[in-house]
């Protein structure tokens, strides 16, 4: 047992259906501050002969692995990994610079059927996915802690209830893209890793204790096994302050800037918020300026802009003003499913009564379990179900329903018969 796990089971989690309350502190006292990893920081592995040493090492290592990985978001282009955490008990911590060593298919390789433990996994796995890591195996300690019941899942908050120990927490928003990283930087990378077993640990007592563990082991297992995410349609749609674009030629002037500072942004390799602010897009395109003078004047494209940056975005409001009718944007989006819950009043008062009947069963049996309402059960499979209901509504027919909206069978047992009662009535 770990220093950290004595730590952890001289503390009983004190539990309102499970975790700790949000200001309960545990009961050793204070939390410990956890400042250096056990073994020091270890070098950043970024050649191929340091990476073999690690492979080799982590293939020989016991238990699973704790994975983490760090991304430069708002500084560049995408998602991809800047650097690449993981510890296994019998190989300590590593850190691998992926730029480096951009394919880390052979360690991925190497961890075969090995449990992976990574904290809020969905957010690591496509930049991980990317260099060739793909866990068959993982165990998800924020969900964990969703399932659990605690108030906060964030690896700080849930190191604190856990284990008793304070992580730092002042490099989670830099720029991990900087070479060479600074010491302080790479303390903070190992630490975020050098708990997570024992994290694991505990909360796999914890969702046993409350009779959740296979509930949780079947939402690991959609995770591990879910298809990369498809591309979204119309990202441009999804600027910031798009509520405030009524008319289709402003529409096309959003697409046409969004369109063209992606592919600058693309070519410098920087966020494209650093490229230009989504409040200047829609400034011009409520504007709709007639030239690159009048452009500069908006709010955005002042200041310290180029002449030439000016007519570049310039030309692309131009480009928009100049699109024949046929060829604007339509207002709103087209959707797969139901439309918005605030319209299904007037759409279709019968589904707007399923749906409220259905939301009120689902959040009372969430409360009942200790968990939020949208982990028992989709909010989106809740409305699809509740807008087009399986004919007939009875249990068999609802649960082949939630099956098709990808709810796992936990979910479909628990909530099956809510439906059921919410659409008969």
């Amino acid at each position: 047992m770990t220093e950290a796990q004595d730590t952890a089971s001289d503390t009983a989690l004190r539990t309102t259906g499970g975790a700790p309350s949000d200001d309960e502190v545990p009961a050793h006292g204070l939390p410990t501050p956890l400042l250096e990893p056990r073994e020091g920081i270890p070098p950043v592995v970024a050649g191929e002969d340091a990476l073999a040493d690690v492979i080799a090492a982590f293939a020989g290592g016991r238990g699973p692995v704790a994975v983490d990985a760090e991304r430069a978001s708002g500084y560049r282009y995408g998602q991809r990994a800047y650097l690449v955490q993981i510890r296994r008990e019998g190989a300590g911590t590593a850190l691998i610079d992926p730029v480096g060593c951009p394919d880390l298919s052979g360690l991925g390789e190497a961890l075969t059927g090995t449990e992976w433990i990574l904290h809020a996994a969905t957010q690591d796995l496509p930049c991980l996915r990317d260099i060739g890591m793909r866990p068959s195996r993982l165990f998800d300690t924020e969900l964990a802690g969703r399932l659990a019941g605690f108030p906060r899942v964030g690896l700080g908050a849930m190191v604190e209830s856990v284990l008793g120990y304070a992580l730092e927490k002042g490099h989670s928003a830099v720029d991990w893209s900087t070479r060479p990283l600074p010491d302080p930087w790479l303390r903070y990378a190992a630490l975020d890793v050098e708990l997570l077993v024992d994290l694991r640990d505990q909360l796999e007592r914890e969702l046993d204790r409350q009779g959740k563990l296979e509930w949780a082991l079947e939402e690991f297992s959609a995770i591990a096994s879910a298809p990369p995410a498809p591309p979204r349609k119309d990202p441009w749609r999804r600027t910031s302050g798009m509520h405030k674009v009524r008319r289709r030629r402003q529409m096309a002037v959003v697409r046409e800037l969004w369109t063209a500072r992606d592919k600058v942004a693309q070519r410098r390799d920087v966020s494209p918020g650093k490229v230009l602010s989504d409040a200047a897009i829609v400034e011009a395109a409520l504007a709709l300026p007639p030239n690159a003078n009048v452009l500069g004047s908006l709010p955005g494209f002042g200041q310290r802009m180029s002449r030439r940056q000016l007519e570049q975005w310039q030309a692309a409001v131009d480009r928009a003003k100049a699109l024949p009718e046929l060829e604007l944007p339509q207002p709103g989006q087209a959707l797969a499913g139901p439309p918005p819950p605030r319209a299904w009043a007037d759409k279709d008062p019968a589904a707007a009564a399923r749906l409220s009947a259905a939301r009120a069963v689902v959040s009372a049996l969430a409360e009942q379990l200790h968990l939020p309402p949208e982990n028992l059960i989709t909010p989106d499979t809740v409305r699809r179900v509740c807008w087009e209901p399986p004919a007939p509504a009875d249990p068999d027919t609802i649960a082949a329903a939630l099956a098709g909206h990808g709810a796992r069978p936990w979910q479909i047992h628990l909530v099956t018969p809510l439906l059921a009662a919410a659409l008969a009535g």
